[in-house]
């Protein structure tokens, strides 16, 4: 696994569970790091934390000088059907940034579409059937097109589902919400929260602008078997088992189920020098567990 990247300034647009809990490592390793949300409230609680957190909404512009010095910025932030909301506000002061070394835009494997539970790299082609992938292939473009024509150092993550504490099946299992849906033949990829920090540090390390890496474990599998190893390690007894035609999702999780495909995660191994610390998601549960027991008086 390659080094920490030198400390520099992160701002993130976005600071949700993924780009807090890189903001935290970074931290940790020396960094400035800061960033947007959308409430006064949530903003407070960052900056208790150490974090430079500014409110940037639709309605709130972002405060004018929150950018500068930032050598690395990270965009989270959803997109609409029009594209990305970032740059829709943001261009031109980001343009405008000196010492900018890397960008990284936190885009979904839905860009890619269906694939029937085949293997998918990133030379696969953009095909997204969702409202979902369409705006985020749309994001994407806009990024890559600050890349091509004024040299930004675009970095692209193509995402599946991501869990970790207090984002996983051993939670869903004690609210009382896990599921167990059964569809024949459908799959899905998943990554921790830990290895996708883990993922982004090493591309801050060794920066490729224009690049594109799929950020996945390395067992896709069917989401009921996260919920059936879940509820074995917390002793209790798995959901029934439904089938998909009689599970009444909501339209969202139905359109999950509509893309089934296996992400291939050769390229951060192979070029970022990335070694997972979570394997699959047993490892990353068994993990979350013992350290929850350990804390615990």
């Amino acid at each position: 696994m390659p080094q920490s990247p030198i400390p520099g300034r992160l701002f993130c647009f976005g600071l949700g569970f993924s780009a807090t809990a890189l903001a935290h490592r970074l931290l940790d390793a020396g960094w400035q790091v800061a960033g947007t949300c959308r409430t006064a409230e949530k903003a407070a609680a960052l900056r208790a934390q150490g974090i430079e957190a500014h409110v940037f909404s639709p309605d709130q512009p972002l405060e004018r000088g929150a950018l500068a010095g930032a050598t690395h910025l990270l965009d989270s932030v959803p997109p609409t059907a029009e594209g990305d909301r970032v740059l829709a506000a943001l261009t031109p002061d980001i343009l405008a940034l000196p010492g900018l070394r890397w960008v990284g835009y936190l885009s979904t494997t839905g860009v890619y579409g269906n694939k029937d539970g085949g293997w998918v790299d990133e030379s696969a082609p953009v095909q997204p059937a969702t409202e979902r992938g369409k705006a985020r292939a749309v994001a994407e473009a806009q990024w890559m097109a600050l890349h091509d024509a004024h040299g930004l150092p675009v970095h692209r993550f193509r995402l599946p589902g991501i869990y970790g504490p207090g984002r996983s099946a051993l939670d869903q299992m004690r609210a009382g919400t896990a599921r167990r849906v059964d569809k024949k033949g459908q799959v899905f990829s998943r990554i921790h929260i830990h290895d996708l920090g883990s993922a982004l540090m090493a591309s801050m390390e060794r920066p490729n602008p224009g690049a594109i890496y799929n950020v996945a474990d390395d067992h896709p599998c069917p989401s009921p078997n996260v919920v059936t190893y879940a509820a074995e390690l917390l002793g209790l007894e798995p959901p029934p088992l439904v089938p998909f035609e009689q599970a009444d999702l909501s339209p969202m999780a139905t359109s999950f189920y509509g893309e089934n495909k296996r992400i291939s995660n050769a390229r951060i191994k192979a070029e970022l020098g990335v070694a997972l610390r979570y394997p699959s998601y047993r490892e990353g549960l068994a993990d979350q567990l013992a350290a929850e027991r350990a804390h615990r008086p």
